[in-house]
């Protein structure tokens, strides 16, 4: 088989990881990265930790508006795709460059395969919600990574190409928590000690382009019973420098992006986690450390059972609430069996074996 691959951003370098040695293993694959993440701590540092190939293109596209970034993918991204003919698109998540990815396969005539089809929050004012709805109509092959996930595809009508396969970001973890526990000096170097601190992350639109919500925000990590550690993504403080917003550095500590295993380190040893991530919230979720979801509604309702998981919006009241009613322990999670990666991989190769290849793509002229 010949795939074709497309990523761009954080999240979807640690879900592709596992998929790439997979797909690998079976035929070729071309990886295609846009350019939507583009500095070391954003994107080179999770290639080397995970040992994912090096891209094959690179767009180079960088940051911009929703539509301009779409579009300049879209452009860029449709000269590869015809010119290497490929049996089958794999996009990941809800990115732009998920739905470039999966519009540019589509319109050549190339099936789609959506790894993380089918979850939802219900908000279309989000736009990564746009993305995983249009981006799982377009698609033939529907990965979905919970039970949920496959129910939400079926209330739309789409039963066909619909699969669990299970997490691939839980893959992951599984491979790298112990080498993240042993080998990741990161506590030391910031002079933190276990549980003594909090983690957030904060970097969604509807948190970081809303100056009362992100105003409301700081204000209530900077109160918490313990310090917080932010990693800041660079339009994170890009939004706070436009608001003049100074987080105190002693209670609300802003530092750079950091690398997966450092993150991992991070998370294993807070006390809690604060984050509007989708990946983060899944990550506390198999660790077993509390965490509060920074928005009104999450994709990952699994993760809301047994109070794991709290949602609390950015209302410094509840978000105080919340830390003072933090479970001492929380239950493991029943572990993933680290094999979704090759039942994804799996799941492609049928799909491109069962293809004539006259059916591989129609380049419109």
């Amino acid at each position: 088989m010949n795939v074709l691959t497309v990523v761009g951003a954080r999240p979807q370098f640690v879900k592709c990881a596992p998929v790439s040695r997979a797909l690998r293993a079976r035929g070729r694959e071309v990886l295609v990265h846009t350019g939507q993440h583009y500095d070391d701590n954003l994107s080179a540092v999770f290639f080397r930790e995970l040992r994912i190939p090096d891209p094959d293109h690179q767009l180079g596209v960088g940051s911009g508006p929703h539509g301009a970034q779409t579009g300049e993918m879209l452009r860029r991204l449709e000269p590869v795709v015809a010119a290497e003919r490929p049996d089958c698109v794999i996009v990941y998540g809800d990115t732009n460059s998920t739905l470039a990815g999966a519009l540019v396969a589509a319109k050549l005539g190339v099936p789609v395969a959506h790894v993380e089809a089918g979850l939802r929050s219900s908000v279309r004012s989000m736009p990564e919600e746009i993305n995983r709805v249009l981006t799982d109509r377009v698609s033939e092959l529907l990965l979905c990574p919970t039970e949920a996930a496959v129910a939400n595809l079926a209330r739309e009508g789409m039963t066909r190409g619909v699969h669990l396969v299970g997490d691939v970001m839980a893959d992951t973890l599984l491979e790298h928590a112990e080498i993240a526990r042993r080998g990741s000096s990161i506590l030391d170097r910031l002079g933190l000690r276990p549980r003594a601190y909090h983690l957030a992350t904060v970097h969604r639109a509807e948190n970081t382009d809303d100056p009362g919500r992100l105003r409301a925000l700081v204000t209530a990590l900077a109160a918490l019973d313990r310090p917080v550690l932010w990693p800041a993504h660079p339009r994170v403080r890009a939004a706070l420098a436009r608001l003049d917003i100074t987080p105190d550095g002693a209670r609300l500590r802003l530092i750079d992006p950091v690398s997966y295993l450092d993150m991992l380190r991070l998370e294993l040893e807070a006390r809690a986690i604060l984050t509007d991530s989708g990946g983060v919230q899944k990550e506390a979720y198999w660790m077993s450390v509390p965490c509060l979801t920074l928005r009104d509604e999450t994709e990952w309702v699994e993760t809301l059972r047994g109070r794991a998981n709290v949602l609390v919006g950015a209302d410094p009241a509840r978000i105080a609430a919340a830390i003072a009613d933090l479970p001492e322990t929380l239950p493991p999670v029943a572990a993933a069996d680290g094999q979704a990666a090759w039942r994804v991989a799996e799941l492609v190769e049928r799909l491109c074996v069962s293809r004539a290849p006259g059916e591989r793509v129609a380049v419109a002229g």
